[in-house]
């Protein structure tokens, strides 16, 4: 079951930047092998009470002028109202009521999305108790009192976001159909790839019922297997800034991303991948989605022999952190090798979902162990005690050992690469826990 969204909106220096720190707090995920992923702090992964979430910063917007700013806060309220199951509306008891406020709070009433609204800067309850009442002209339910810089009121801002997740999100029903999402840039072909997939296959497109996202669900079906496609194509072009573009496709790819199964990646082969291409993948390596990079417009690169294989290399090189994602070469417009992405998109799903008994396990990670010892700290070694598998989407392993801080990133990466060696696992990553026990528990 994906997890809900939770959009942070508000105009400028109300305190949205703090305000998602605040909340985030030390879960932000930090990946050290995905370049600049988490770094702009775009969306970080959250709990509370036990629920899971996914909080999406749309602040950044510093307009000049008083016009641009109400254009760019009905941009910024429209991402977060197409993109997020909860909106969180941030508004300064400071600066007090103002017309902008109205005007964003006009749009998310219309929006039917739930809104909990909060008044940030209510350092001084006592000083500042009764301007809050003022919020409530906006018509959007009762405001929250909070202090983001001195984290006051968090709590109860938390339990009214995550009432709403009990409410709506969370009673989802089961769908056993694979959902896969196409990601990319804005013109690499995302919706030329959905076209050709269903007129390929002559099947009926329909809406799917339930869709909240400015993503289109498509219903796909090939040789008796059914699938929904999340297309993140439709990005909307008011704004001529690039970061701001960069910023929405983000955003909605997090959206798409969550709820798939299969993440296909589409590149544009004349542009070749780009630190973008790496955000958004690192989205999905973050989520432990199963992985295909498709590699778009191939048709229209100059080829000799050596071609596909230094694009291969590039491609590895700037996703490094994917070294298990399955890669292909397509074109949308002719159709090349496009028959292939069903097969492996299946084959991705089904490592996905592969189980390995723990006896085999354990035998592959004495092999392991034998051919390089493990790492050792001040005389003291690191001891595998056993491995076993808890989980899939993705396959989690859990490593009971001595001592966690012996335990290396490099050596965990050793023992993925045997494992992988022995069951394969194309197009999905693998999550490793690290449990410590005694010896005398053996």
């Amino acid at each position: 079951m994906s997890k809900p969204i939770v959009a942070i909106v508000g105009r400028p220096n109300v305190g949205k930047s703090t305000l998602f720190n605040a909340l985030a707090g030390g879960a932000i995920s930090i990946v050290k092998d995905t370049p600049g992923v988490t770094r702009d702090r775009i969306y970080a992964d959250c709990t509370w009470l036990n629920m899971n979430f996914t909080l999406i910063d749309t602040g950044g917007i510093e307009p000049d002028s008083k016009d641009v700013i109400l254009a760019q806060m009905r941009e910024q309220a429209q991402i977060a109202i197409d993109t997020a199951d909860v909106i969180l509306f941030l508004v300064d008891v400071r600066q007090g009521l103002v017309d902008s406020d109205s005007k964003v709070a006009d749009m998310l009433r219309r929006s039917a999305k739930p809104v909990v609204l909060a008044v940030n800067k209510v350092d001084d309850f006592q000083k500042y108790g009764n301007d809050v009442y003022e919020f409530y002209n906006l018509g959007i339910g009762d405001p929250v009192p909070v202090s983001a810089a001195g984290r006051l009121g968090i709590g109860d801002l938390l339990d009214q976001v995550a009432g709403h997740f009990t409410a709506g999100h969370l009673e989802e029903e089961e769908d056993d159909r694979t959902r896969v999402a196409i990601v990319g840039k804005p013109n690499v072909g995302k919706s030329s790839i959905i076209n050709k997939l269903i007129g390929a296959n002559r099947v009926i497109v329909s809406d799917i019922a339930g869709t909240t996202r400015d993503a289109v669900d498509t219903e796909v079906s090939h040789n008796g297997t059914e699938y929904v496609f999340i297309d993140t194509a439709g990005l909307r072009r008011k704004s001529r800034i690039k970061e701001d573009l960069e910023r929405y496709s983000i955003i909605r790819a997090i959206s798409a991303v969550e709820r798939a199964d299969v993440v296909i990646l589409v590149i544009d082969a004349t542009e070749g991948v780009t630190e973008q291409d790496a955000k958004i993948a690192g989205i999905a390596h973050d989520r432990g989605k199963g992985i295909l990079v498709a590699v778009n417009k191939w048709d229209a690169v100059e080829k000799d022999d050596k071609t596909i294989y230094e694009y291969t290399k590039k491609i590895r090189s700037t996703l490094s952190f994917l070294s298990y994602a399955e890669l292909v070469f397509i074109s949308a417009v002719t159709g090349q090798r496009m028959a292939n992405l069903f097969d492996m998109v299946d084959l991705v799903c089904q490592n996905q979902n592969l189980r390995v008994a723990t006896g085999v396990l354990n035998e592959i990670i004495s092999e392991a162990v034998a051919l390089q010892q493990p790492p050792s700290d001040k005389g003291k070694r690191l001891k595998l005690f056993y491995i076993t598998q808890v989980a899939v989407k993705p396959p989690t392993f859990v490593i009971f050992v001595n001592d966690k801080e012996l335990m290396h990133f490099s050596y965990i990466r050793y023992l993925e690469n045997r494992i992988r060696e022995s069951f394969g696992f194309r197009g999905t990553s693998l999550k490793f826990l690290i449990r410590e026990r005694s010896g005398k528990e053996q």
